[in-house]
Order: structure tokens, then C-alpha cells, then sequence
């Protein structure tokens, strides 16, 4: 392989034509279906999806088949077959729906105003992860032009994910023949410890959320006649979730959330752990001298990977500050999310968190805890030799740094579907989210040169997928 030509090929193709159209892609507020119950409507959907297949049609493979599908109620989705010189199939993935807008971001910045700001481009979808299926078809299209031969390679490019890709499973059992039997499954909707090296993911927590509401009236009455009679809804809510977590520390006190960590995903979060430390610093928005929950940079990294943890998302029935009258509420409702460990049964996980929260309510107080969707994490199978070679090879070649490893903190439902589905496959999961990218948030950003970079190392392991099965 000509790592030169490789590089100026997709690095080309990215100023040329992927960047401009993640701008227009940007703009088109196409969140996803939890986010926009009329989506069908507002036909935001269709043109993200009809934009990203006019490009692929553009800049289309050798022999490449594309299908946009649309299953009766369900978000559409791009199924892309493209051609190889063995029977190997590789599966590649991304998707194209969008988290919501979130408040906070600069003054000349916004969720669907794209800003390009030297190697950042700012904007609501672009790291996440709308570039996948340019990326994807730039790394085939780069093999092809040096005429390096690749496996059949299968692209799929859903619309539900940021929804928890309740749509995706049908698509699976509609397409299975077509997917056929992949031994490599690639995923480009996922996280990069810095922008200097390839990182690839080894696992992904688990979720679950619900809806805790606590009810001590029918009616909101004068805090100078409630106060000190009823009891306050959000002192009864504060004493449920201590049931659940140790409020100083931050630690799950329910022992049926934990799993014990595998030895070798301990040692590579040490690994991290030691390469992140500024960046971990850097890397979260802090507040005035605020400090993380451990000085502990390990202990850190396996936090947000492989221990459960629960964040308070949302609150109902309090006002804002500023309308805030002298009243004794009739109840409050807060949004509980938890994120899981990989391999913890996210089932059994909801069934003790509801029954231990909705158990001996203080006062009797009305209590419910309404679960609204939960899904499995996922732990990668061990590397092969040949794979781990070929991405330390990769990410020395386009970063001049060795590949490094970590969890993520967050979910990718269809990894744990496919994982089930195709037991033997060796995956590859990795990302542009890297140190402020803020995914999900305000001011989220794509940064440019890991994005070529990425693409680049994706045909290199695609290559080296070529020369190990031929």
C-alpha cells in the first residue's frame, strides 16, 4: 500500500467534497425519533438521508449497489452493497439522526449552523457520526484507485440510533440474507481518548431510563400552611435515590449493577489512563475549581466504562427561579438515566432499581417509576493477531503514534445485536469524538484531520482484512 497516495486520495476527498457536504448535512435539523415525534412529518429525515445518498451515488464504488429502505412506520435506512475480490463479507455502520438542539451553545455557533473554525466543524450531527458513510466509502474508493483489493464490504446507514435503534432490528431480520455472514464488523460512531492516535472501543455500557414521580398532593398549596404538614416532594425523592446511590461519593449502592471487570481491560484502561491524563482534565467543561469524583486516573477512566452510574437528566413540577412562588408543590418527576456495566443484564438491572424505588415510600407518599427503554452494553471479542497488528500498523502510519484502547462510557445498540447475531466476527469500533467534541451537547464539533486520518486507517484494515482471508 502507498501510504502517500492512500493519504492524498482521502485527504482530497474530505476538503473537496465530504466537509462541504457535512455543512449542508449540518443544517438540516433531523433530529431523531425520540426527539421529534412528527419527523415523518416535517420530512427533516428524508432529506439527510437523500443528501447522504446522492452522494454515496456520486462517489459511488466499483459495483456498488445502494438501496434507501423504508420499512411501513419505521425511520428510512441506506443498505449499501459494494463488491469484493473474496467471499468475505464486512459489515461497515453509522447512522444519520441527530440528538436535539440543548441550550448553552456560543453566541455564533448553534445546532444546525454549521461553523467551520480552522480544523473544527461545530454543529449538531457531524461527529456523530454523520461523516460515517462518506468516511466508509472514501476508504473503499481510496483501494480502489491504487487497485488493492478488499473484501465485499456492506454498509448501513440507519436513522434511529440517537432513539436507541428500536427501528434496526427489523431491518436486520428483513436484510439478513442480503448481510450475509461478516467476520468484520466496523463502526465509526464511537470515541478517540485524543486526536493523536487510532482508539479503538473494547466495550460500551449498558442503559436504562426512566421516569421517578413522587406525588404528596393534588394541588399545590401556600408553603406557609404546607410547610412543616406535608411532606416535600423532592426531600421524599432525594431519600428514594439514596437508596440507589451513595450521594457522596456517587457510587451504585444496589451490588446486583456490578460486574467484575475483566484483567485486561483494567491493564488497558491503566494504559489510558496514563496517556489521558491532561486530556482528561482538559476535556469536561468544569465549573470554578470543581474537581472530578478521583484524583485517580484509572479509577476514572473505569468509572465511566465499566461501573454503573446515575445522572438526574431532567426535572418536572419545579419552576424556574424566577417564577418560583411561596408554594408547597404537589409533587415532582425527575428523569433518571443509568448507565450500565458492558456485560450487565439491563433487564434484571430495571426490575431492582424499580422494585427498590418504588419499595416502603416515605409517608406513603404516591410513588412510580415508569421505565422508558433499557439495552445490554457490549464487550468486544478478544483481537485477533492479524487485526491488532494491522491497527497498530494503521494508526502509526497516519497518527506517527501506536493504536490505543479503551471503553466507552456510552451505547451503540446495534454492536450488542450484531455481536449476538455474528458471535465470530472480529469488530473495529472507533470514532472522531475526541477531548470538548461535546456530543450531544452544545458546540459539538467534528475535528477535521482525525476524520481523514480514520478514513485512512479504515483502508488500511480493510486491506489487511483482504490479505488475511484471501
Amino acid at each position: 500500500m502507498n501510504i502517500k497516495n492512500i493519504q492524498d486520495y482521502v485527504f482530497k476527498t474530505w476538503d473537496e467534497s465530504i466537509v462541504p457536504s457535512l455543512i449542508e448535512y449540518i443544517k438540516i435539523p433531523n433530529k431523531s425519533p425520540a426527539f421529534d415525534p412528527d419527523w415523518q412529518q416535517h420530512g427533516y429525515m428524508d432529506k439527510a438521508i437523500q443528501l447522504a445518498k446522492n452522494w454515496c451515488e456520486q462517489h459511488a464504488p466499483n459495483g456498488m449497489k445502494l438501496d434507501l429502505i423504508q420499512l411501513e412506520g419505521r425511520t428510512p435506512l441506506l443498505f449499501i452493497e459494494i463488491p469484493g475480490n473474496i467471499d468475505e463479507t464486512v459489515v461497515m455502520y453509522g447512522h444519520l439522526d441527530k440528538q436535539p438542539e440543548l441550550f448553552g451553545w456560543d453566541a455564533d455557533k448553534g445546532p444546525w449552523k454549521p461553523v467551520l473554525e480552522g480544523d473544527r466543524l461545530y454543529g449538531r450531527g457531524g461527529a456523530d457520526d454523520g461523516y460515517a458513510v462518506f468516511s466508509s466509502l472514501t476508504a473503499i474508493n481510496a483501494l480502489q484507485k491504487e487497485n488493492i483489493p478488499h473484501a465485499r464490504c456492506v454498509v448501513i446507514i440507519e436513522c434511529c440510533e440517537e432513539s436507541g435503534s428500536y427501528d434496526l432490528p427489523h431491518y436486520v431480520t428483513a436484510l439478513r440474507d442480503r448481510i450475509g455472514n461478516p467476520n468484520l464488523i466496523i463502526c465509526l460512531d464511537s470515541g478517540c481518548g485524543n486526536y493523536e492516535q487510532l482508539w479503538c472501543t473494547t466495550s460500551l455500557r449498558g442503559m436504562m431510563s426512566g421516569d421517578l414521580k413522587v406525588d404528596v398532593l393534588t394541588a399545590g398549596i401556600h408553603s406557609g400552611h404546607g410547610s412543616g404538614v406535608v411532606p416535600d416532594s423532592i426531600r421524599v425523592a432525594r431519600s428514594l435515590l439514596s437508596r440507589i446511590e451513595d450521594e457522596n461519593t456517587g457510587e451504585l449502592c444496589l451490588k446486583e449493577l456490578y460486574v467484575d471487570i475483566p484483567e485486561r481491560r483494567v491493564e488497558q484502561a491503566k494504559q489510558a489512563g496514563e496517556v489521558l491524563k491532561q486530556e482528561i482534565n482538559d476535556a469536561y467543561p468544569f465549573a470554578g475549581d470543581t474537581k472530578p469524583v478521583s484524583n485517580d486516573y484509572t479509577e476514572l477512566m473505569l468509572n465511566r466504562t465499566w461501573r454503573p452510574t446515575l445522572t438526574v437528566i431532567g426535572i418536572d413540577g419545579v419552576p424556574s427561579i424566577a417564577d418560583a412562588p411561596n408554594t408547597t408543590r404537589a409533587g415532582t418527576a425527575l428523569k433518571l438515566s443509568f448507565r450500565l456495566a458492558p456485560t450487565c443484564d439491563a433487564a434484571k438491572a430495571s426490575e431492582v432499581i424499580k422494585s427498590t424505588l418504588e419499595a416502603n415510600v416515605p409517608y406513603s407518599a404516591q410513588v412510580s417509576f415508569d421505565i422508558n427503554e433499557s439495552a445490554n452494553g457490549w464487550h468486544a471479542p478478544i483481537l485477533q493477531d492479524w487485526l491488532r497488528e494491522a491497527l497498530d500498523a494503521a494508526s502509526k502510519n497516519y497518527f506517527n503514534k501506536e493504536s490505543m484502547y479503551f471503553g466507552e462510557g456510552g451505547s451503540i445498540p446495534f454492536m450488542g445485536m450484531l455481536g449476538d447475531l455474528f458471535p465470530e466476527a472480529q469488530f473495529v469500533i472507533t470514532g472522531v469524538l475526541g477531548p470538548q467534541s461535546n456530543a450531544h451537547g452544545p458546540n459539538e464539533f467534528l475535528h477535521i484531520p482525525t476524520g481523514k486520518k480514520l478514513t485512512c486507517c479504515v483502508a488500511e484494515i480493510l486491506s489487511k482484512h483482504y490479505i488475511e482471508n484471501k
